[in-house]
């Protein structure tokens, strides 16, 4: 097969890119990151929530595209099954993809109240009542997943789509101190540490660019 390429947009600020790319490097798939401009209209988009639907990222392989990061996550699991993107034991498996469909599709309230901002830190941060519900929500998801599975994380002793999809909340919640339960804080640690999370967030940290309005004084 082809070498694949990734087109992302800011690692500071883009949750969706971060999904992507977690998704790929987890797939072995091998690719090349093409990283779009922050003043590109998409990417300001995508970054600021002003569209429902975003174009990145978006992965180009073998001749095809695709740009929504569950499509994504699928099209990697068809074409490299062995690397466990998606748990195989059926309970597992539709479990992972519930999950990872709500934090696809929800938490409107978090990603406006909390967004991602790698380089930035707001000790005591107070959450907005309207973002609350999530952050007891998400809480109630990791709780159950790591119960099931006795971690480290959600489904297991590797990583799978649901912690592609949840490793930039574990980021928001370190940004905005978000304080958790024991169970939940012991999640937040792994996500963070997780070695790819790590390589993504130095690459962040070394990006010059930056988006005024993300950059708020809060």
């Amino acid at each position: 097969m082809s070498t694949a390429t990734l087109t992302i947009s800011s690692k500071n600020y883009s949750s969706w890119s971060l999904r992507g790319w977690l998704l790929t490097r987890m797939s072995g798939l091998p690719f090349e990151e093409r990283v779009l401009p922050i003043d590109d209209p998409n990417t300001r988009a995508e970054l600021l929530l002003l569209s429902p639907s975003f174009l990145v990222p978006c992965l180009a392989h073998d001749g095809l595209e695709v740009w929504d990061t569950l499509a994504i996550a699928e099209y990697l699991d068809e074409i490299r099954p062995e690397a466990g993107i998606i748990p195989k034991e059926r309970v597992a498996r539709a479990h992972c993809r519930s999950i990872a469909g709500e934090m696809h599709s929800g938490f409107a309230n978090l990603r406006s109240a909390l967004p991602m901002n790698l380089k930035a830190h707001y000790p005591n941060f107070k959450v907005w009542a309207g973002a609350r519900g999530d952050i007891d929500r998400i809480a109630a998801i990791w709780t159950e997943a790591l119960a099931a599975s006795k971690g480290p994380y959600l489904f297991g002793r590797a990583p799978t789509l649901a912690d592609a999809m949840y490793a930039p909340v574990a980021a928001r919640f370190t940004t905005y101190d978000v304080k958790l339960d024991p169970v939940c804080e012991g999640y937040r640690r792994t996500a963070m540490t997780w070695p790819l999370m790590q390589e993504w967030i130095a690459a962040a940290m070394a990006e010059p660019e930056e988006l005024d309005e993300l950059d708020v004084e809060f």
